[in-house]
């Protein structure tokens, strides 16, 4: 009983090791792998994939082996079956987690066009402050303008030179 549940603790180590070190390992394990193998087992070879296949192994042959309900070849038989069952389905979570994208980040360019607030009066030679909304934020940039514009004026996005600051035109009433 004792492999089985040394088994079980590898794998649970193998899958902290995983989350700890991600990528890393992967890459040891694919620069390896994938010249002997050809990319046949792509996926299959994660280290979650192993880490889920140890130590369901380990741990079923350890339940089964110790509740009496086999000898040690049928523990390690069960163990075997759960594992791979166990490795399955990481694979397919990890699969569904990977195709699964967010949204596009939004970026400055997207601001041309939008309606803001003056919160800091714009100079006529100098600069202010607007309240822009970009991806449902709020965003407060320094702003241009060809005429002064009061504070609390409405106006839009004329063009955007930098990330951090626009050029606006008070809206027509």
């Amino acid at each position: 009983m004792a492999w089985f549940l040394g088994l079980g603790i590898t794998g649970v180590v193998l899958l902290a090791l995983s989350l700890i070190f991600g990528g890393v390992l992967e890459g040891a394990l694919d620069g390896a792998l994938d010249g002997a193998l050809g990319g046949v087992l792509d996926g299959w070879l994660s280290l979650p994939v192993l880490a889920g296949f140890t130590s369901m192994t380990g741990f079923t042959g350890a339940i089964v082996l110790g509740s009496g309900w086999s000898g040690p070849v049928g523990a390690a038989s069960a163990g075997v079956l759960a594992g791979a069952g166990a490795g399955w389905l990481t694979y397919r979570l990890s699969r569904a987690l990977m195709r699964d994208r967010t949204a596009v980040t939004p970026t400055a360019d997207q601001l041309l066009g939008t309606p803001g607030k003056v919160v800091t009066a714009i100079p006529a030679d100098g600069f202010g402050e607007v309240l822009l909304h970009l991806g449902g934020q709020p965003l407060k940039c320094a702003a241009r303008s060809a005429a002064p514009v009061a504070r609390g004026t409405r106006v839009w996005v004329e063009a955007v030179p930098t990330p951090t600051s626009v050029v606006v035109r008070p809206v027509d009433s």
